[in-house]
């Protein structure tokens, strides 16, 4: 009778205790539903906006031809050359803030303007000072991916400067202007565009419609369609997570670089790079489309191998890169030169960053 008498006072002690966390794990349930349901009115939102867009802007979705000049043989007796910028990883609109990771960088679209602006001042000016006695026929701008932050994680959604459409509507007038500013110094330039992880609308990576869900392909069109009207330009923006670009008979297959994993070992990112680029090369092999040199973003880590080249970021580290103790990089972007003679040659980081200039450093 007593044990009995013991377990309903207890049984009554702890119900409203009970209570408060049943009552407490329904808000949650709630406050998830809400949130869940708020994320797919957004993403349906989004999804009305590009049709609205697209229909608006009449874009063509057709690949455009690679222009003659890239791949013509120059005539003899001069020193012919075609510069190629790598232009990934810029992650537009993303906010570091200094504070969370040691004072040593950082990055909002105040700065991001200025660090895009020095590298397309940087890219006109390092062929015309320091790879002199060559003839340019042009420049290459090869657009390798994650050019916006974007919102596949919660933290970026949160902590961004604008939403996704905003910053498209935003930098995509930058960027024409950096492509004018090479136009005008090189006469002609030809725009690959291959889309990266991060501009993607889906939470989770993407096989079928990897390219037409993504901002960077959806920001390739938008800018050939500012250029249509300026025979300078012209662009190339792939369906494909991956396109081969020939110059001088020098053939480049251009993809973003998330398509491979690993990287954390001593050997650092060779090892991933060394084993992505064999499989497209036996993959490119096997249907008659080889290629000669890999160039590829996404490792945020210019790095020049013999037959690949990995670009930089003008976003340097940040609370991601911070906590996982990767090395530490200045933001860069890279820069090489083709040759008829040769293929690819000289090489050369452009450096961006200006802490005092940022007001930062």
């Amino acid at each position: 009778m007593a044990s009995e008498l013991s377990e309903a006072i207890a049984s009554s002690v702890d119900d409203p205790e009970r209570r408060r966390t049943e009552r407490a794990l329904a808000e949650a349930r709630r406050r998830q539903s809400d949130a869940e349901a708020e994320r797919d009115a957004a993403e349906q939102a989004a999804d009305r906006a590009i049709r609205e867009l697209s229909l608006m802007l009449k874009l063509d979705n057709r690949r455009g031809e690679q222009p003659k000049w890239t791949t013509k043989t120059p005539k003899a007796g001069k020193h012919h050359g075609t510069p190629w910028l790598l232009l990934s990883d810029l992650h537009l609109d993303e906010v570091v803030q200094p504070a969370e990771i040691g004072g040593v960088n950082a990055y909002n679209r105040r700065i991001a303007e200025m660090r895009l602006r020095a590298t397309f001042q940087g890219a006109a000016e390092l062929p015309r000072r320091y790879w002199s006695g060559i003839e340019y026929d042009g420049i290459v701008v090869a657009m390798l991916g994650d050019i916006y932050s974007g919102d596949i994680h919660d933290e970026l959604a949160q902590t961004n400067e604008d939403t996704i459409l905003g910053s498209v509507l935003h930098w995509s007038d930058q960027l024409a202007a950096g492509i004018a500013l090479l136009a005008d110094e090189f006469g002609k330039v030809h725009v690959p565009v291959v889309v990266g992880n991060h501009g993607r609308r889906s939470r989770k990576p993407r096989a079928k419609f990897r390219a037409r869900d993504n901002f960077d392909w959806f920001t390739g069109h938008l800018l050939a369609r500012t250029f249509a009207g300026d025979s300078r330009v012209t662009f190339d923006v792939s369906d494909s997570a991956d396109l081969v670009v020939s110059t001088y008979g020098t053939r480049v297959m251009c993809t973003h670089g998330d398509q491979a994993s690993g990287g954390a070992g001593i050997g650092g990112i060779w090892p991933p790079i060394m084993r992505l680029d064999a499989r497209k090369r036996q993959r490119q092999a096997a249907v008659n489309q080889p290629y000669d040199q890999l160039v590829m973003g996404h490792w945020h880590s210019l790095t020049f191998g013999r037959d690949w080249v990995v670009n930089g970021t003008t976003k340097g580290m940040d609370e991601y890169s911070h906590i996982s103790n990767f090395g530490f990089e200045v933001p860069q972007q890279g820069m090489f030169l083709i040759t008829p003679e040769h293929g690819r040659t000289w090489t050369a980081p452009i450096y961006c960053q200006d802490p005092k200039k940022e007001g930062w450093g």
